[in-house]
């Protein structure tokens, strides 16, 4: 079987936000340097994205004191570019559209994508990229979805929502320079609270994104039990690959 990518229409910038602290990892640094299989995970991030086809650059935006990100090999490619970001994902997101908007046309496809996501496959990036302007990975639920209320110190089961109509949101997500920018300005001016992905923004200034149907392999590293299996999964990956260039010599 072929693993041949296609050729992407338009050339495109990718958005990584990593300004985070990674609270909910309980690490003493930011989530993005933890070592993932002997080097950063971001710097798994980065490669990913370097190989993507078609990629015209990424725009990372760091924190004002980062001082690990100009240490990693990624960091020394030329399509590489960094902002400084802000207290909220949203901010970091702004930080480098604004940056971006002085290297590019307004009508350039940007990817805005997690720095803890470093297994999204290259066959979901080009189904994501032949997709309508504005959309995003995600992957429709398997387990049957509870909406919860409290109770005093309980939490109950309020109702059962249908699942075929739930999806759990992936990155990338997508969308034409100027369009994103407007809308995350719009809703930071009326409705930050409400801004949780780059999609959420997008939906509040009246668009329908597409949902475009990605692997399981392409998890949010939040926990530290993610880094065990994102190890894993990384090693049977490059198994594959081996096993795959020994049979094609």
């Amino acid at each position: 079987m072929s693993n041949t990518i296609s050729p992407v229409e338009h050339a495109y910038w990718v958005v990584v936000p990593a300004a985070g602290s990674g609270k909910r990892m309980g690490a003493e640094k930011p989530k993005q340097y933890l070592s993932l299989a002997g080097k950063p995970l971001i710097a798994h991030t980065l490669e990913n994205i370097l190989g993507w086809p078609g990629l015209s650059g990424i725009v990372v935006a760091i924190a004002a004191d980062d001082p690990e990100f100009q240490t990693l090999s990624a960091a020394q490619d030329p399509r590489v570019h960094t902002v400084t970001g802000g207290a909220e994902r949203a901010d970091s997101v702004l930080a480098a559209l604004e940056y971006l908007s002085q290297q590019a046309g307004p009508e350039t496809i940007v990817l805005v994508h997690d720095a803890a996501r470093p297994l999204v496959s290259q066959k979901d990036i080009q189904s994501l990229l032949s997709a309508s302007p504005i959309a995003l990975l995600a992957q429709q639920a398997s387990d049957t979805i509870k909406q919860s209320q409290c109770d005093g110190s309980k939490t109950l089961v309020s109702q059962t929502l249908p699942r075929d109509q739930i999806w759990l949101a992936q990155t990338p997500q997508k969308s034409p320079l100027q369009v994103l920018q407007q809308a995350l300005k719009f809703g930071l001016e009326h409705n930050p609270q409400a801004i949780t992905d780059e999609a959420s923004a997008l939906e509040l200034a009246g668009h329908k994104p597409e949902l475009v149907a990605a692997c399981r392999s392409n998890f949010k590293i939040t926990h530290p039990a993610d880094l065990v299996l994102a190890e894993a999964l990384l090693q049977h990956r490059q198994t594959l690959e081996q096993l795959q260039s020994g049979a094609e010599q």
